[in-house]
């Protein structure tokens, strides 16, 4: 299990907050430690979910990873 800190662009209220939250809910193998504005912090399983999967997740809801 790896353990990551997103930082994320353009989150601003709670409606940001729980939208990246139910994006990165519907990956299966995470955990979901911690979303507050402009970051997320995550644990999951590097066999079966990629980085670019918690991207794709983050950009589905609206927003963007940045480094």
């Amino acid at each position: 299990m790896k353990s990551v800190e997103l930082k994320i662009e353009g989150m601003s209220c709670g409606h940001c907050v729980m939208s990246v939250t139910k994006e990165l809910g519907k990956l299966q193998n995470v955990e979901i430690h911690d979303v507050t504005i402009g970051s997320a912090r995550v644990t999951y399983d590097e066999s079966k979910v990629t980085h670019n999967d918690l991207l794709r997740a983050v950009d589905e809801a609206g927003y963007k990873v940045v480094s």
